[in-house]
């Protein structure tokens, strides 16, 4: 018996783990369901999806490297439009009226000690020239960052400066050659991200086919090891079984009495062990015929175990498993015979009545 609760022991703690991972699979098909729906109001994205479907799906890993190696030639591309962009630049700071926006203004020296009052962020080219050399990552990611610092230098000399003073009017000159210039820059980056949109796209379906395919491996393994913990518990039932006693009259006769005494769901699960031991025996019918003595051994423990439990559940107390223990005892063998037989139709007329209710459910 120790060694029979060791193995089970072992088999509910290979039951909770994959338990556990069941609730793994349920949250991301749960969460999954949920973009489902999201992308089903836009329309498109559920559409490219099912247009999809068929397609090879990599594994999750080879999905990831892909979309590394995505990245970082999306990220040269950038890189590529940065130094083109450098020619647009060079072009405006060599023009004769850039010289006062190429170093950061001299707040002291030309006692301004309002500038950081009225503005917030200063900027001039030899800041932004550095921007686009740094090597350690605290460049420039996008060419629009670099328009954007450019446009500030002009728009902070014409914020500080009267319209009439020579710098506002330098300022306002440089940046409307500025702004024609990037306009004809314009369609080069539109199209560099409309590419990396797409291709961000099609890296986040195929991560997502790849996570599908993925869980869905994960759900047949876990199917398979449910089965095989399954089989395992049977195995150990059926052993369980063997090793015990014969069931003795008195006993089968208080299971029959306790069969009447269960409820639809539960007599339908006892005929259905009733089945498993007769191949011929008929569960669903409409009338069943039930001998309790004609049952395996291996029958009528199983029988035991699942009304004692059947009856727990219920919140009858385990006498009811038959009655008083003390009824008959004084009976002699030819009445005992006469009323088992007379029981046993009893039963077996319960049994059909139940099994005739449960055939005319709904969808049954």
């Amino acid at each position: 018996m120790e060694d029979y609760k060791n193995r089970v022991d072992g088999v509910l703690a290979q039951v909770n783990t994959i338990e556990q991972k069941v609730h793994e699979v349920e949250q991301f098909y749960l969460n999954n369901n949920k973009k489902q729906s999201n992308n089903s109001k836009g329309g498109s994205a559920s559409k490219e999806k099912d247009k999809d479907k068929d397609r090879h799906v990599v594994s999750i890993k080879k999905q990831q490297q892909d979309t590394e190696s995505g990245e970082a030639a999306a990220s040269k591309r950038m890189q590529e439009l940065i130094r083109q962009f450098g020619t647009i630049l060079r072009q405006i700071t060599q023009h004769k009226w850039a010289r006062p926006f190429m170093e950061p203004v001299d707040v002291e020296g030309l006692g301004l000690d309002d500038y950081y009052e009225v503005i917030d962020k200063p900027m001039d080219f030899s800041t932004v020239k550095k921007q686009m050399e740094a090597k350690d990552g605290t460049g420039y990611k996008h060419v629009r960052e670099i328009c954007a610092d450019v446009r500030l230098i002009f728009k902070n000399a014409m914020k500080y400066n009267d319209e009439k003073n020579d710098v506002h009017v330098m300022a306002k000159t440089l940046l409307a050659k500025f702004e024609e210039k990037w306009l004809q820059f314009l369609p080069k980056v539109a199209e560099e991200e409309k590419r990396r949109e797409e291709e961000e796209a099609e890296a986040q379906l195929n991560m997502q086919l790849a996570q599908e395919a993925a869980y869905a491996k994960l759900a047949r393994d876990l199917s398979n090891q449910l089965f095989e913990a399954e089989v395992l518990l049977d195995e150990l039932r059926e052993q369980l079984v063997q090793n015990s006693r014969k069931m003795s009259t008195e006993e089968k006769r208080q299971l029959g009495t306790a069969l009447t005494r269960l409820s639809t769901e539960d007599l339908s699960r006892a005929l259905d062990i009733v089945a498993q031991g007769n191949p011929g025996f008929m569960a669903n019918a409409e009338e069943v015929d039930l001998d309790i003595d004609a049952q395996s051994e291996t029958t009528l423990w199983r029988l035991k175990l699942l009304v004692k439990d059947a009856l727990q559940a219920q919140g009858k107390p385990a006498a009811s498993m038959g009655g008083n223990r003390n009824d008959n005892n004084d009976n002699n063998n030819n009445n005992a015979k006469n009323n088992n037989s007379k029981r046993k139709r009893e039963i077996c007329d319960a049994l059909a009545k139940t099994a005739k209710k449960k055939s005319k459910k709904p969808g049954s």
